[in-house]
């Protein structure tokens, strides 16, 4: 087992963030839209609703995609590449799960707000 193997540390520091972001902003999520903290989109700050709405499922979401990508870091064990692979592969799982994350809300917010 190499715990130093990027494809182990990245996607688990990673998903370790996303899931203590995650469960911070639902605890306590931005009250009033603001350009500092929350899920800040154009759609998402349309208005109230929409802002409130997509703070709570953003949360969601960010603790979802944060246990898979923190999951994620155990296929390290099974495939140890060289460094520099395991690097781009990391950041690739990591670019994947943010895109992931903002597809979701924004399809999310789409869905509960046809205009």
């Amino acid at each position: 087992m190499d715990f130093s193997n990027p494809l182990f540390h990245i996607p688990l520091g990673s998903g370790s963030l996303f899931i203590i972001v995650g469960l911070f902003q639902f605890k306590f999520p931005p009250k009033k839209i603001n350009n500092l903290y929350g899920y800040r989109t154009s759609k998402a700050m349309l208005n109230q609703d929409r802002w409130n709405f997509a703070q709570k499922y953003s949360s969601i979401q960010l603790i979802k995609i944060g246990f898979l990508l923190a999951l994620s870091s155990l296929f390290s064990f099974l495939y140890q590449p060289k460094k520099e692979i395991a690097v781009v592969i990391s950041i690739a799982l990591l670019l994947t799960s943010i895109i992931t994350l903002v597809l979701k809300v924004e399809k999310a917010i789409d869905s509960k707000f046809k205009e």
